[in-house]
């Protein structure tokens, strides 16, 4: 059976400051915790799981929600700061913290923004396995096109990317979503899932408030609030008649059984 893997980065609501907003931490951390929550009772009522990459500082300043979410979900780690990153620091103190708060290992990574990051720094902290990589290029962030579509097994550690469309590596990520019509997203996703046999894809619990207030590009805040809550609530009811929900970690521990390059 095909595999989903529905992710989401929980993150300080950070990227308004790229466009000159002014927002403190705690407001940061706050959008983010309100789309959270909406979330959470999104999949409970659709009976589905996730994997949430979460970076530490945002685990942090919501222990309670971080380990209610672990009873249910699989916790990942997003770094500990979703603006900086020091692999020697940041690599373990996340680790350790969301071990603390949920009381499980962390066996998954994925870097903000989706950045690049060594294996042999993973593998050094405990990772099993890291999905960082959006094998597509988009203009001003990356240019990954020379990355593989389907996992591969590298110095110790499983790189399962993010999907995109075969052959034009049209990307599925959160802003195709938001700004594609919904029956070419599901057509792109049920190309994806069919050729390569799992769909990894991935969104923000920010989206899913009103972004109104914010001076951000109009195509990051399309269909945001409740809009965008009740079309991600059509598409993965759509998607369960198209496969199984499992978390990245037991995807990961499927992979062992599979035949996967091994760079």
């Amino acid at each position: 059976m095909n595999k989903i893997l529905l992710t989401f980065d929980v993150e300080e609501f950070d990227i308004v400051l790229e466009y000159g907003n002014k927002l403190d931490l705690s407001d940061q951390i706050e959008v983010s915790r309100k789309g959270l929550l909406l979330i959470q009772n999104l999949l409970e009522s659709l009976s589905i799981r996730a994997t949430f990459f979460t970076t530490g500082t945002f685990a942090i300043h919501n222990k309670t929600l971080i380990r209610k979410l672990s009873l249910n979900h699989e916790i990942a780690s997003h770094s500990m700061f979703h603006g900086c990153f020091d692999p020697k620091k940041d690599l373990a103190d996340s680790k350790n913290i969301l071990e603390d708060i949920t009381g499980n290992q962390i066996f998954g990574f994925r870097m903000p923004r989706m950045g690049f990051v060594k294996e042999s720094d993973l593998q050094e902290y405990g990772y099993v396995y890291n999905s960082s990589s959006n094998p597509t290029y988009i203009p001003g962030r990356y240019n990954n096109l020379s990355d593989a579509v389907m996992p591969t097994f590298k110095n110790g550690i499983w790189n399962i990317p993010v999907s995109v469309s075969p052959t034009l590596r049209i990307p599925l990520f959160w802003l195709s979503f938001k700004n594609l019509p919904t029956c070419l997203y599901r057509h792109l996703s049920m190309n994806a899932l069919n050729e390569n046999g799992f769909l990894n894809i991935y969104f923000h619990p920010w989206e899913f408030t009103d972004l109104s207030v914010f001076k951000i590009p109009k195509y990051m805040k399309r269909h945001s609030k409740d809009t965008l809550l009740l079309r991600l609530k059509k598409y993965l009811g759509w998607l369960k008649e198209k496969g199984e929900f499992i978390t990245l970690q037991e995807y990961t521990q499927s992979l062992n059984n599979q035949h996967f390059p091994l760079i």
